[in-house]
């Protein structure tokens, strides 16, 4: 992997702010994007970061929804099929506290994986009390991982030629959003559902 930085890739074209189809309408990102001292290429830099974002966020939502039909699953069985794959096995309740489900529903989720054929639960050797869910790595690989694995080799091939450094700025950068998401995943699970309109 060569060191030198894809300048191409680092940053928009020289001497051109980007491009955001509403850099003049108030947007879910204006709040933020709109800091004392910025200049105006700082303030659409601020902007075409979060649309970028949320489009990744949206396509990668799209993806797993075409993936799991493709699959014969739901995107919320292959989301947590997803973290369970991490660490290859983990409770109901590791689970749930992963996703932010609850209990009950991981129960269906793992009831649905297990009939599918994706998952076992297994008695826990050292306390018998607990039950370990742990996946079929072979048939998640067959037939989860060969759908997905075109668009990995893609990725890698974008950042074959980006320097050690800007690889890990991106993976500092993924950490820090991981945690952010949990945060805010938790904060939406925790809160009350909203009173009936009707």
């Amino acid at each position: 992997m060569s060191d030198e930085p894809r300048e191409d890739r680092a940053r928009p074209t020289e001497g051109m702010p980007p491009k955001v189809p509403w850099a003049a309408e108030m947007v879910w990102e204006a709040p933020w994007a709109d800091a004392p001292g910025w200049t105006e290429e700082r303030r659409l830099l601020a902007l075409s970061f979060a649309l970028a974002v949320r489009k990744t966020g949206s396509l990668m939502n799209l993806m797993s929804q075409a993936a799991a039909e493709r699959i014969g699953i739901n995107a919320t069985d292959l989301g947590c099929l997803n973290i369970l794959s991490f660490s290859g096995s983990m409770t109901a309740g590791e689970l749930a506290r992963a996703t932010g489900l609850t209990t009950a529903s991981i129960t269906g989720v793992v009831d649905r994986l297990e009939a599918a054929g994706f998952v076992s639960r297994e008695r826990d050797p050292a306390d018998r009390r607990r039950v370990v869910i742990t996946i079929a790595m072979e048939k998640a690989v067959s037939e989860v991982a060969t759908l997905f694995a075109p668009m990995v080799a893609e990725w890698q091939e974008l950042v074959v030629d980006y320097s050690d450094d800007q690889l890990r700025l991106i993976v500092e950068f993924y950490d820090q959003m991981e945690e952010v998401i949990r945060k805010h995943l938790a904060r939406l699970r925790e809160q009350p559902p909203p009173p009936d309109a009707t």
